[in-house]
């Protein structure tokens, strides 16, 4: 991939589901690297959602760190919306240089003990906020990319992929993600334009901390191997600045094996430990063989 002329104007960002967590610590990553971050998500005032966090808040949040935010409320369930957000991008920008496909309806039931028919059915839902609508973004993304032949689609993803997090419908979401950056790798291929999915490991947010309070015998653990939300923002960063990006496009990568390639270092100097170390895990491979 061609490394972006240093004269040229900031990034423009787009990362959805940014309200807070993941979404938020990666808006405001990219933001401390001079990019313009449009913030997408629900919440737009205190109460509407279980956990605190606005889009306005971190858009906020994106401009104090020497980006330049700017909240859309979109609704990642409704097509029309999402549609609506890249167009406002291409009016504004005319372009779109960085696509984090993040918005998840996480439910708090996800991590209720029991097997996936005694959960509530409707965690389900993260298939349709969360798998489907990474597809939808993308769909409407690609084409402000592909027209400059030059960006970066990222899906954040974790390794529950490959082995049993929470149940099947966790499963198969991160499964997803993986499989739509590899994909989605091959259709953009002669465009200049890069598509992977990123494992994060445990992140340090309200959502976590709520899980390790539920349970504190079993989860105490996490706290020891999480990383910041910002963590990956700065990966996305490297990657996106790395003149052989396209020769990556399509895989999955482990965060904490790009942070060590990139020598990042979590806040106070922490180095997050590979889940391929701790789980014995790695990324599915995905084989070269194409049929059209």
């Amino acid at each position: 991939m061609r490394k972006p002329d240093a004269t040229a104007a900031a990034p423009i960002a787009v990362v959805t589901g940014a309200s807070r967590g993941a979404g938020r610590g990666i808006a405001i990553a990219l933001g401390s690297h001079g990019c313009t971050v449009y913030v997408t998500g629900r919440s737009e005032k205190k109460g509407d959602a279980s956990l605190p966090g606005t889009i306005y808040e971190t858009a906020e949040a994106v401009t104090a760190a020497g980006g330049r935010g700017v909240a859309v409320r979109v609704d990642h369930g409704v097509d029309a919306q999402v549609q609506a957000l890249f167009e406002q991008v291409g009016a504004e920008q005319g372009r779109l240089d960085i696509l984090v496909n993040n918005a998840c309806a996480l439910s708090d039931a996800l991590t209720l003990p029991g097997h996936f028919w005694e959960k509530p059915l409707g965690i389900v839902d993260m298939l349709d906020v969360g798998l489907r609508s990474s597809y939808v973004a993308s769909y409407y993304a690609a084409p402000l990319m592909v027209a400059r032949q030059h960006g970066l689609i990222v899906f954040t993803s974790a390794s529950g992929s490959v082995h049993y997090v929470y149940g099947p419908v966790y499963g198969a979401h991160k499964a997803g993600m993986d499989k739509f950056a590899a994909d989605m790798a091959v259709d953009l291929q002669d465009f200049s334009v890069a598509a992977l999915s990123v494992w994060m490991g445990p992140l340090k947010t309200e959502r976590l901390q709520m899980v390790i309070d539920s349970d504190p015998g079993k989860y105490a653990h996490l706290g020891d191997m999480t990383e910041s939300p910002e963590m990956t923002g700065h990966i996305i960063w490297s990657l996106y600045n790395d003149p052989d990006l396209l020769q990556m496009s399509g895989e999955t990568v482990i965060g904490a094996e790009m942070a060590l390639k990139y020598g990042i270092k979590d806040k106070s100097g922490r180095q997050p430990v590979s889940c391929r170390e701790t789980h014995q895990v790695a990324p599915r491979v995905q084989f070269p063989f194409i049929i059209r």
